[in-house]
C-alpha cells in the first residue's frame, strides 16, 4: 500500500505559509532533503491553490529535478477546477477521504502532499496521513495559516530530526492516528 506523506516548509510556531517564513539561504542539505522526497515520490496530491501555483511555474523549469517533478502524476482536490493543464493530472472525484483511500490502495510509489494546507488538515483529521516531513525554519512569524489548527490535537511519533547548517531542521513524524 502506498504511503501518504505531507511535506511542508514551516516556522517554529507552526505557520506554513512560505511567503511569511524567515529568510534562510537554500543550501545543499535542503536540496538533498527535497531530492530524497522526489526519489520517494510516486505522485503528488495537491489542493487547487497549490496546483495553480505549481502549474504556473514548474512547467517552465528545466533540469533533472524539474523534469522528474513535472513528470509525476498529479491528483488535484478541487470542486472549482474543470480542466488541468499541467499533465499528467487528474481531478479527484467524490469526498476527499474516500478518493485518497482509493489512491493509497492503488499501485505506484508514495503520494506526497506539498503545501495544500486544507487538504493536509482534512487528511490528518481522517487518519490518512502516514508521515509528516517538515523543514522547520529558524524563527517565528506570529500569524498566518498553521498546519495544525488551534484546538486540534495531533499525537505524533518522532521518526527523525536533523539540523542543517543554515538553521533549518528537517523533522519527520508519524501521526499516531494513521489508518490504512
Amino acid at each position: 500500500m502506498r504511503k501518504l506523506i505531507v511535506t511542508e516548509f514551516i516556522s517554529v510556531d507552526g505557520v506554513a505559509e512560505v511567503e511569511r517564513l524567515p529568510a534562510v539561504v537554500w543550501n545543499d542539505e535542503m536540496n538533498r532533503f527535497k531530492e530524497d522526497e522526489l526519489a520517494d515520490s510516486g505522485a503528488m496530491l495537491l489542493g487547487r491553490t497549490t496546483y495553480e501555483i505549481f502549474a504556473g511555474s514548474w512547467p517552465s523549469e528545466t533540469g533533472d529535478f524539474a523534469d522528474r517533478f513535472n513528470a509525476l502524476p498529479k491528483y488535484v482536490a478541487s470542486t472549482s477546477l474543470k480542466a488541468l493543464d499541467w499533465k499528467p493530472a487528474e481531478l479527484l472525484k467524490g469526498p476527499l477521504p474516500e478518493a485518497v483511500r482509493a489512491l493509497k490502495h492503488g499501485s505506484g510509489g508514495n503520494i506526497y502532499v506539498h503545501g495544500s494546507l486544507s487538504v493536509a488538515r482534512e487528511l490528518l483529521r481522517h487518519g490518512l496521513v502516514d508521515r509528516i516531513r517538515l523543514l522547520s525554519y529558524p524563527g517565528t512569524v506570529g500569524q498566518g495559516k498553521q498546519l495544525f489548527p488551534l484546538g486540534e490535537q495531533v499525537p505524533l511519533k518522532l521518526i527523525s530530526a536533523a539540523p542543517f547548517t543554515n538553521g533549518v531542521v528537517a523533522i519527520e513524524y508519524a501521526p499516531l492516528a494513521a489508518k490504512p
